[in-house]
C-alpha cells in the first residue's frame, strides 16, 4: 500500500491523538509516521502544509513545537468518525429527499463544492443537478444551500409510490453493482483478519499498521455507499456484512495499536469509536 503522508496524519489524529489531549509534539508525530517509512521531512512538510490550511495551531514548549486540532478540524473529524462508526438500521417510509440546485454558468467552483456537499452526505446524482437520498436529509440540504448563497438550492420530499420504481431509482443514482463488487473483496480481503485471540497476541507497532490499512480501505466506501434501507437494497447485499467486519477487526486490533501510540506519545490514549452494535442487533 502506497501511503498518503496527509491522510495517516489526519487517521492517527482521529483514532488516537485527539483522544490524547488533541495535541502532540511534531517529534512523537514524525516518530509515529516513521512507522509507515514516511520521512521526517516528508512530515514536517505535510504538516506545515495542513497548518497554513487552517487545520492545525502550534506552539513552542522550550525546543519542541508541539501541534494542536483547531476546533474546525475536530469537528470535521467529528462528522466523518459519525460516519464510519454509527450506522443505523432504519424502516424506509418510502419518502425521497430531492436536491435541486441552480448555479450561475459563471460560478462553475460552487457548482462543483454542491456536488461534493451532498456526494459527501450520501446523495447520488439523478441528473446534472438533481440528487438523491433515501434518508431524511433537509435540514443538511437546506444547511448546504446557504453555505452558497449565490445559488439556489430546493430541497424537496418526493416517492414513486412503486416500490420497484425506487429500486430502479437507487441503480441510477448509484453504481450499487461495482460498490457490491468492492464490498465482496473488502470481506474476502479481511475474512481471515477476524481472529480475537491472534489479534490480541500482535505487537502493538503490527497492530497499528493493520489498523489503518483496515481504516483506509473501509474509509473508501464513505462517498460510494447511500446506506440504502433494507427494501431498497439489492438481494445480497454485503454492505452490513462488511461493516461488521471491519468493526470486530478495528475493535480487536485496538488495544495493542493504541498501547503502542500511547507508548511513543507518552500520553494515555483515550477509548475512540467503536462500530456501534445496534445494527448487529438488529439483523442477528
Amino acid at each position: 500500500m502506497q501511503w498518503k503522508p496527509r491522510a495517516l496524519i489526519l487517521d492517527l489524529f482521529g483514532d488516537y491523538l485527539r483522544y490524547a489531549g488533541s495535541e502532540v509534539r511534531l517529534a512523537d508525530i514524525t516518530e509515529l509516521l516513521a512507522v509507515f517509512d514516511i520521512e521526517p521531512a516528508t512530515v514536517r512538510v505535510n504538516l506545515s502544509r495542513l497548518r497554513k490550511e487552517g487545520w492545525f495551531t502550534t506552539r513552542r514548549v522550550g525546543r519542541e513545537t508541539v501541534y494542536s486540532l483547531t476546533p474546525h478540524l475536530l469537528e470535521i473529524l467529528n462528522e466523518g468518525r459519525e460516519r464510519i462508526f454509527h450506522r443505523r438500521s432504519e424502516e424506509w417510509g418510502g419518502r425521497w429527499t430531492m436536491a435541486i440546485y441552480q448555479v450561475p454558468e459563471a460560478d462553475r467552483a460552487v457548482r462543483e463544492q454542491l456536488r461534493k456537499q451532498l456526494a459527501w452526505h450520501g446523495f447520488g446524482q439523478l441528473s446534472p443537478s438533481t440528487w438523491l437520498s433515501p434518508h431524511d436529509l433537509m435540514a443538511e440540504v437546506r444547511e448546504i444551500g446557504a453555505e452558497y448563497p449565490s445559488a439556489k438550492v430546493d430541497a424537496l420530499w418526493c416517492g414513486t409510490g412503486n416500490m420497484q420504481e425506487d429500486r430502479d431509482l437507487a441503480a441510477r443514482c448509484w453504481d450499487l453493482e461495482q460498490l457490491g463488487e468492492d464490498y465482496h473483496e473488502f470481506i474476502r480481503a479481511y475474512a481471515t483478519s477476524d481472529n480475537e485471540v491472534l489479534n490480541a497476541d500482535k505487537e502493538g507497532r503490527t497492530a497499528l499498521i493493520e489498523r489503518m490499512h483496515l481504516i483506509g480501505d473501509f474509509r473508501r466506501f464513505l462517498f460510494r455507499d447511500p446506506y440504502l434501507p433494507r427494501e431498497l437494497q439489492p438481494g445480497g447485499w454485503p454492505s452490513d456484512d462488511a461493516y461488521r467486519l471491519f468493526g470486530a477487526v478495528h475493535r480487536q486490533l485496538g488495544p495493542a495499536a493504541t498501547g503502542f501510540v500511547s507508548g511513543v506519545v507518552g500520553e494515555p490514549v483515550g477509548p475512540g469509536l467503536e462500530v456501534t452494535t445496534e445494527l448487529a442487533r438488529t439483523h442477528a
